[in-house]
């Protein structure tokens, strides 16, 4: 009964849309997403184009959580950065990244702050390489005015006062 009750909590709360079938909540996060706003530097520099995440169910030493690809386009060639997202707790919508390879010692913990079907808000801390703060990420490479009109209005509801820029995907 707890985690009925758990589980209709997180829905209500974060919006989060439970996967058919009874299947992982993960699974809605699975696939790819294009960064469309964001107040990350690394995305607003403007070498670094085309920000996408793809996202695969994945279970290492017993933990189900996120395989973690970070794509973009630098100088005409395709980059990567790849890492797992460990889920916190059972919520499933707070994560610790943590890189693959070289990036193995670099730590990062995220949270979505709102999730549909084609959208979400997410916010991460602040590491010893980056600042704090918001990516929004859709299903989509662009996004209507009407969507993005919805956006601000949760921004807004949410109290984030953060200038998040749209970014241009190709």
């Amino acid at each position: 009964m707890k985690k009925i009750i758990t589980v209709a909590l997180l829905i209500s709360y974060f919006n989060i849309i439970p996967s058919p079938n009874n299947e992982h909540p993960l699974t809605a996060l699975e696939g790819t997403w294009y960064v469309n706003m964001s107040n990350f530097n690394m995305w607003l520099k403007g070498n670094k184009r085309n920000p996408r995440f793809t996202y695969t169910l994945q279970t290492k030493r017993r933990i189900t959580g996120l395989k973690d690809v970070v794509s973009y386009n630098k100088r005409k060639k395709q980059k990567t950065i790849k890492g797992f997202d460990t889920p916190v707790n059972n919520s499933t919508v707070a994560f610790v990244w943590r890189g693959k390879g070289l990036l193995s010692v670099v730590k990062s913990k995220w949270e979505i702050l709102y999730q549909t079907n084609d959208w979400a808000l997410i916010h991460f801390q602040k590491t010893v390489f980056t600042t704090e703060g918001y990516d929004v990420i859709s299903r989509q490479k662009s996004m209507d005015e009407k969507k993005m009109t919805s956006i601000k209005l949760k921004l807004t509801e949410l109290g984030i006062k953060a200038n998040l820029q749209s970014i241009e995907q190709n």
